[in-house]
Formats: structure tokens, sequence, C-alpha cells
């Protein structure tokens, strides 16, 4: 229990201009964010290095662009698409990998303050970032395996998903309505709704993507404007603004409005924050009762019909909410009767099932009971499921053959189902 207790979840959300790495441990009542600088509320760190000049000295975030600004040292920018793209770069008359370069980086945001992964085992290291895919999964689990560490504790999460996360771990007063954000960080104004249906078990949580583009000279009327819009026929308990174009003293219209029965938050760190929490949901330490079925996560749950102790039962092979980057669903089963097996397929808001029978041609005939299988479900995008299905035979009594079945499930943007 202790080692548990010590055991770390780290947030790290990552873009072309910035990083913020927040902690987690059980023990403690919320995440924290580090900063490079002890004692400053300071979170945003660009995500560059800096090489100093003739030796192999490096230098990350706002140190390097200052030592680079006096040409102390080269400095080395859109670190994060270079490696994303696998360039080599030169510094200093130097070739460098650039995936080589984001590990340094990432090395130094990883033992900030003390905060080191030599120092507590990492429960979960969990990666935002605006839009993930394949390749950025690789990209990280790549970073994971260049610092020695376990790539089984990655995790990645968008943007929204982390603010479903931190939302949904605050007090319930917080997310007693709905929930807006507004995301100010680049030249666009983005928002994100999050709305529960607190009809379905569990809760199914809906989030609202909105692009409001740039704001201009009268940037409190604008958005007030926006507000109003995105509130219209809405319950809205709290707002949450995030980002540098927020700063100054401009919001004041649209503050009036925000704070009319709804509580106001204003930071910079929710994303990393929200990362934590994402970890310590995957690993079920607390109690979940909300499922979100975003861009990355199954649009689909999907089980097995299998007979335990003479009761027939659905064995969950896939469940709907999870990355279907991450997910993967297997289990070993005794064949009884026919050659075929029963999959069910259900959506999260549904009650009824779909029902899928899978045939085994060509099985090699048997007594029943000596035919087992192995059932491998492995997604392939948020709605398309690859089965396949071994036969391994029983022993010495009827040797397996290793003949394997492949069959794919796929839900159809208008909701029919393909097999």
């Amino acid at each position: 229990m202790e080692q548990e207790q010590k055991g770390i979840y780290l947030g790290i959300d990552i873009n072309e201009r910035y990083t913020m790495i927040s902690y987690y441990q059980l023990h403690m009542s919320e995440p924290q964010t580090l900063s490079t600088v002890m004692g400053s509320e300071s979170y945003q760190i660009p995500t560059c290095l800096g090489k100093k000049r003739g030796m192999g000295q490096w230098f990350f975030g706002n140190e390097a662009k200052i030592r680079a600004k006096n040409n102390e040292a080269e400095e080395v920018e859109d670190l994060l698409q270079k490696a994303l793209d696998g360039e080599e770069i030169f510094v200093d008359h130097e070739k460098y990998a650039a995936r080589d370069l984001l590990a340094i980086f990432l090395k130094n945001i990883l033992s900030l303050s003390g905060i080191a992964y030599t120092r507590w085992p990492i429960a979960k290291l969990v990666i935002t970032v605006d839009k993930v895919s394949v390749e950025y999964m690789e990209l990280f689990s790549a970073m994971l395996t260049k610092l020695g560490l376990d790539t089984d504790k990655l995790m990645m999460v968008d943007y929204r998903e982390a603010f479903y996360y931190y939302v949904l771990n605050q007090k319930p007063e917080v997310f007693l309505h709905d929930v807006a954000m507004f995301d100010y960080r680049e030249s666009d104004v983005i928002s994100c709704i999050l709305q529960r249906n607190l009809n379905t078990t569990p809760q199914v949580v809906n989030l609202t993507y909105g692009n409001h583009g740039k704001l201009f000279d009268n940037k409190d009327e604008q958005f007030t404007e926006i507000l109003k819009k995105e509130f219209e026929g809405r319950v809205v308990s709290s707002v949450f603004l995030i980002g540098d174009g927020f700063d100054g003293d401009w919001t004041k219209q649209s503050l009036q409005f925000m704070c009319q029965g709804r509580k106001v938050f204003v930071g910079k760190n929710l994303y990393s924050k929200g990362a934590c929490y994402a970890g310590i949901v995957k690993d079920k330490k607390i109690d979940w009762p909300f499922v979100y079925i975003g861009a990355n996560e199954l649009k689909l749950n999907l089980y097995l019909k299998v007979l335990v102790q003479n009761e027939m039962q659905l064995f969950t092979l896939l469940t709907a909410g999870e990355s279907w980057f991450e997910s993967k669903g297997e289990c070993e089963v005794i064949l009884d009767g026919s050659p075929e097996l029963e999959l069910f397929v259900q959506e999260p808001e549904s009650r009824e099932a779909h029902v899928e029978v899978l045939e085994l041609t060509d099985l090699p005939e048997r007594d029943r009971r000596t035919t087992r299988l192995r059932i491998t479900a492995v997604p392939t995008s948020d709605r398309d499921i690859s089965i396949t299905i071994r036969d391994l035979g029983f022993g010495e009594i009827a040797p397996g053959t290793n003949k394997s079945w492949e069959h794919s499930i796929t839900l159809e943007e208008d909701n029919t189902w393909e097999n």
C-alpha cells in the first residue's frame, strides 16, 4: 500500500509553443503543476532546446531562449513537429535526430523541482495534445523507450478529454448542470460544452466543440456575444477560461455576464491536471460513473456469449469509451456445439444489441468440448473492430491446427452494421 501511495501520476500538456507538467499522488487533494522557477506560477515552459556553443550542454524552456538571445546557445524550435516528422537537424554544426532532442527535452521536464521519475515509480504518464493520432502514439512510445520507461505506463488524451476528466473530478456543484470551457491560447477562440445524460448508467457525457474565430478590437463585446450564443437554451453551472488570450483586463462585460449564477475559473494548466485525473480513472483508483465517447474512443461495446457453470453470460471483450488506440480484448473458450460464435455489439446509449454470428468454416470435426479457441478483438478505428479466432485444439486429446479465422465489424455513420 505504501508503494502504491508513492506511485506518481504525471500529466504533460505539450504543443508547439509550450509544455506544462502536473503530478498527482493518491494522498493529494488535487494535482500540482510544476514550474521551472521555484515558488512561481509560471507554468508554461517553451517547447524548445538550446545547445551551448562549442559544448555538449543543453538548456530547455525559457533558459534556452534567454541563452540563445544572448548568443550563448543555438536554439532548436518546432521541436515537437520535427520529432513527429522524423527529421534530422543541424545544431552547432552537428547533426541530431529530432526525436533524440525531444527525449532530452522531456527528460528535463520530468526532472523538474526534484519530481524525477527516478524518485517515485510512475503509475501512469498521460500526454495530452490537441488531437491524438497513431503518429503521436508511436512518437511518445519511442520517447518512453529512449528514457528507459515502461511504455505500458503511457496514455494519451486530447484536450477535450482532459477537460472532461478535470471537470468531473471537481466538487459536484461545479458540474451540476452543463459546463463550458473557452480556450484562447492561439489566435482563435475555441469552446467546449460538457453535458451529462442523467438517464443512462454509466452517465454518457457529450462534449460540443466550436471554433469562434479571432477576436478583434472590440474583444469584450465579441466574446460576450459568443457566450450568449453558446449559453442559449442551456443551464450552465461553471465556466473555465484557458490561455494567454484572457490575460489583461479586457473581460469586463463578458465576465459580468458569465458570473450571473455561474462559477468562473481562469487558468492555464487545466489540461495537464486533467491528464493526471485521466491516469487515476484509467487505473480504476476512483469510482467513475461516466463514459465519454469522443473522437479517440470506441463507439461500441463488444460482448461474447459464453456458458459459465450452466448459466449463459456475456463476456466483455471491448468497452465503449475506452481509447481505441490502446484497447484490446482477448479470451480463450471451449467450443460446445456448432462451429460458430455469437458476438453482441451494443452502442452505449442503446438498450438493444446487434448479434453477429461468426462461422468457423473448415474447423476439424471433434468430440464436444475438445476444441479450445483464442479470440482476439483489436480496434482498427473508433468504429472498426478486427476479430481473430485461432484453433488451439485440446492438448493431446485433439492437437490444435493453429488455423485462424478473420472477421471485421464496422459501425457505419448512420448506425447500421456491417460484417
